[in-house]
C-alpha cells in the first residue's frame, strides 16, 4: 500500500539523505549502459524541436526505445489513426510542457492529460512520459515501475491516483530543491535514471 502524502509536501529531511542512492546510481547507470542507448530519445526530441508534435514515426521509435510490446490492441488503434490527428494531439501536448509559466510539475500534468486522448494512453506513464520527455528534455523525466520501486525504497512518496505524473515532476523538483548543492549539473532526467537504476537493481531483493 502506497502511502497517500502528495509528493509535493516532501521535505528536506526526507529528500536529502536520497542523494547519497541517487549519486551512486547515476555513476553506476553511466557506467553500465551504452551512451549509444539515448540517441533514440535525442533524434525523436530534435525532430520534435523541428516539428512541434510528434507523430506515428516518433512515438514508434519511444516505443521501441521503451521496450514495450506493440502486440496489442492500443498500437493497432493508435497506427489506425491519421497522422495529422495524432500530431494534433501531441502539438497540444508539446506546448504544455514547455509552458514555463506555470510550475515543471503543472505543466507535466496538464500535457499528461492531453496525451490520454491518444489509444493506449489512458493508463500507464511509462510511454506517455518518454513522448513528454522527448517533448521537453531539459525539463521533464520518464517513469516506469523501476522509478516507482526506487521511489518507495527511498521512503519518498508518489501515490498512483488520476494526476501521478504530475506530481512525479513535483516529487522530483523537491529532491533537486533539497539536493544539499550535489544537484548542480543535474536536470530531471538525470534523477529519473538515477531512480531507474536503483529500482532496476532491487527488485527481487529483500
Amino acid at each position: 500500500m502506497k502511502r497517500v502524502n502528495p509528493a509535493g509536501e516532501e521535505t528536506a529531511s526526507s529528500c536529502h539523505p536520497s542523494w547519497d542512492i541517487l549519486i551512486l546510481a547515476r555513476a553506476a547507470y553511466e557506467a553500465a549502459v551504452s551512451p549509444h542507448y539515448e540517441v533514440i530519445l535525442w533524434e525523436v526530441a530534435q525532430r520534435v524541436d523541428r516539428t512541434g508534435s510528434l507523430g506515428k514515426t516518433e512515438i514508434s521509435a519511444l516505443i521501441v526505445w521503451k521496450r514495450l510490446s506493440v502486440q496489442t490492441r492500443w498500437v493497432t488503434s493508435l497506427m489506425s489513426l491519421p497522422d495529422s490527428d495524432v500530431r494534433a494531439v501531441t502539438g497540444r501536448a508539446v506546448a504544455s510542457v514547455r509552458d514555463l509559466g506555470v510550475s515543471r510539475g503543472e505543466a507535466a500534468r496538464a500535457g499528461r492529460s492531453i496525451i490520454s486522448g491518444l489509444p493506449g494512453f489512458r493508463h500507464g506513464d511509462a510511454l506517455a512520459s518518454a513522448i513528454l520527455t522527448a517533448a521537453a528534455p531539459q525539463r521533464m523525466a520518464v517513469y516506469d515501475r523501476h522509478v516507482q520501486c526506487a521511489i518507495e525504497v527511498l521512503g519518498l512518496t508518489l501515490t498512483d491516483e488520476s494526476g501521478s505524473y504530475g506530481r512525479y515532476m513535483a516529487l522530483l523538483d523537491a529532491l533537486l530543491e533539497h539536493s544539499g548543492g550535489r544537484a548542480e549539473g543535474w536536470r530531471a532526467r538525470d534523477i529519473d535514471t538515477a531512480l531507474y537504476w536503483a529500482g532496476k537493481n532491487h527488485q527481487g531483493k529483500p
